[in-house]
């Protein structure tokens, strides 16, 4: 067999006291009386990873995935059930875990080294990689307890990648770094994937363990509820995420957060922030004003403000107004090249017969990088359109098809 990790029927519980002096009249009861509420973490979970499977773990937030890893990495230890890893590990959990804040960024180094069996002197050899790759300049000879937390993700992603773990779990790390620093990573960790090396990666981007991933796992209340195809769970997730009730949506994380600098239109000018790879400039419609079966042109104006952007991907996605997703393809998906060079470029996106029927649409524009892990730029709703009709039919959209009665 090939496992590289098996769980097998792993419970981890927790005694949840209600006030703290319950904890010692519990240890003190003559009649073994109980004043906890048992919580179960993890109850009852069972699955495999074989070496190198890319594993996307999904759940809400306490579902279990935080503890999973942790009983994976021997931080904690099961109540009952089996873990058995074969292989180095090399984590990135919690941000700055394992890091002295008195120490400076080189002397963490050193430690995180030590902690993961390696010899100071094959530390000095990977040195100057795990500097270059966390790209932090001096702040590397000062305190950690001074670090952003940008700085505490680059610096505990160049360690735990530069390390030729067998393992490496990553959770929710990417959602910490800009853009450029995303990049750098999954690049990393498609290079680690390619040579064998097994990866865990936490996410709620779903489209990131798509894409990322070739096999999932999701949590629910502490429970294995699907596993499979990475593809198959993160559609099975997204529709329970879509339609529970109780659920707050958590979003994939994207650059809309910090404005994008105006560009004139009629001058291409680099933007003044470094971290702005791309952005997208202007989407207009062939016209507002629809009918069903009319053809649909989407034309994008984005600008990209690198001399290469290797493996760019533009991706248009139709939307009700209610958020409902209609259809969003993608050019890596259609195997479409795109100009990913600098300067301003134009792409159209055409539906020659549109099967919607009436109703108002909007329409989502983004352009990534890395098969569409990465977001460089993301519209929502940047441009509606109107359908009107005559009575056609009922429904969303219209489907080919036929009559046939047969007496």
């Amino acid at each position: 067999m090939n496992e590289i990790i098996e769980i097998q029927d792993v419970v981890k519980s927790y005694k949840l006291y209600e006030k703290p002096i319950d904890r010692l009249k519990e240890a003190l009861s003559i009649s073994h009386r109980t004043y906890h509420k048992e919580f179960k973490a993890l109850n009852g979970i069972s699955f495999k990873v074989e070496k190198g499977d890319a594993l996307g773990i999904l759940g809400k937030n306490g579902s279990g995935k935080s503890t999973l890893l942790k009983l994976i990495t021997g931080v904690l230890s099961p109540s009952s059930g089996s873990i058995q890893v074969k292989g180095k590990i090399s984590a990135i959990l919690e941000l700055g875990a394992g890091f002295n804040p008195e120490y400076s960024g080189k002397e963490n180094v050193y430690l995180n080294g030590l902690m993961m069996g390696f010899s100071r002197e094959e530390i000095d050899i990977k040195m100057n990689d795990i500097i270059e790759f966390a790209d932090i300049g001096e702040f590397i000879e000062q305190p950690v307890k001074i670090y952003s937390s940008g700085m505490f993700a680059r610096l505990a992603f160049a360690v735990s990648i530069n390390v030729e773990p067998d393992i490496l779990i990553v959770d929710e790390a990417l959602a910490v770094g800009d853009v450029r620093f995303q990049t750098k990573c999954i690049d990393k960790m498609k290079e680690l994937k390619s040579k064998g090396t097994t990866i865990l990666f936490v996410s709620h981007a779903t489209e990131q363990v798509k894409r990322f991933c070739n096999k999932a796992v999701w949590l629910k209340d502490g429970i294995v509820q699907a596993s499979g195809e990475s593809s198959e769970i993160a559609d099975l997730y997204e529709d329970f995420m879509k339609y529970n009730t109780e659920h707050i949506m958590e979003t994939a994380i994207t650059n809309d957060n910090e404005p994008i600098p105006v560009v004139p239109q009629d001058d291409f000018i680099r933007p003044t922030n470094p971290d702005v790879l791309a952005s997208i400039t202007k989407v207009e419609l062939n016209k507002n004003n629809f009918k069903t079966f009319d053809e649909l042109v989407v034309e994008v104006e984005y600008e990209v403000y690198e001399d290469v952007i290797e493996d760019l991907l533009l991706g248009v996605a139709i939307y009700t107004p209610d958020r409902e997703y209609i259809f969003g393809p993608n050019t890596h998906l259609e195997k479409i090249d795109i100009p990913n060079k600098l300067g301003r470029h134009r792409v159209k996106y055409i539906i020659s017969s549109l099967p919607l029927l009436g109703g108002t649409f909007c329409i989502d524009v983004g352009i990534f990088n890395n098969e569409g892990i990465v977001c460089l730029h993301y519209k929502e709703n940047i441009v509606d359109f109107i359908i009107t009709n005559k009575y056609i039919s009922e429904g969303l959209i219209y489907m080919n098809h036929r009559w046939e009665v047969s007496k």
